[in-house]
């Protein structure tokens, strides 16, 4: 009989890595660095869909930060003052933006904006 055989047990090696505390640097998620005015930004933002005039479905990637497929997308006045993430144009306080949906957790591109008029004029 095989009885001093020292086996690991997969399944409560797995139960014990899920119910061990995370990694530091994991639990942190680093939000996402927005543009500066002038400064090159390497994000693709691409228009999926217009399900209304109000939302649209963009895909976002930043080779950096985060990677949505599919994310919705609403219209807002901007609150503070920041760059399109399509055009790297301005956007000033009260301009009409699309902003990622609120979710939870809030998306790493959470602060993102894209200006209305270039979302429509794609």
């Amino acid at each position: 009989m095989l009885t001093n055989i020292n086996t690991t047990d997969p399944w409560m090696q797995t139960v014990g890595w899920l119910s061990s505390p995370p990694d530091e640097c994991a639990a942190r998620p680093q939000p996402s660095r927005l543009p500066v005015l002038g400064e090159r930004f390497n994000v693709a933002v691409n228009v999926i869909d217009r399900p209304s005039a109000t939302t649209a479905t963009l895909s976002w990637r930043d080779p950096t930060r985060c990677s949505y497929g599919d994310q919705v997308w609403h219209t807002a006045r901007a609150r503070v003052a920041g760059v399109c993430a399509m055009s790297g144009r301005a956007i000033r306080v009260g301009d009409a933006v699309f902003r990622p949906r609120a979710s939870r957790p809030a998306p790493l591109n959470a602060g993102a904006m894209v200006l209305a008029v270039v979302l429509r004029a794609v």
